[in-house]
């Protein structure tokens, strides 16, 4: 089961960039200097951040939308966002361990 704090159809599996960036404002009433977006994401007020193309839309087509400028779009597409998300923390523990399919631990 997948559980979406943005309730977005079009959200990508992967972090993927679009060389697109973001600007936040400053104008949120609690956050005058700097936004916390989740554990991730953390935009200094008047600061370009390269975001990956999920971030963009979920600020773009959200509340927040107004509190920040927007830069680029999804005309290209450069690859999976550095640093942002394919790989699985199990992967590595199930490969190095050579844990049997469908055993419990």
């Amino acid at each position: 089961v997948t559980y979406r704090l943005f309730k977005l159809d079009s959200l990508e599996r992967d972090c993927e960039d679009y060389g697109q960036a973001v600007i936040y404002k400053g104008t949120l009433s609690d956050c005058p200097s700097e936004f916390r977006l989740d554990h991730g994401h953390l935009f200094q007020t008047g600061k370009v951040e390269s975001v990956c193309g999920n971030t963009f839309l979920m600020l773009k087509n959200s509340r927040y939308q107004k509190h920040f400028d927007f830069i680029g779009d999804f005309g290209r597409h450069y690859g999976i966002f550095p640093g942002c998300g394919t790989s699985n923390p199990f992967e590595s523990l199930h490969q190095s361990r050579k844990i049997v399919e469908g055993s419990c631990c």
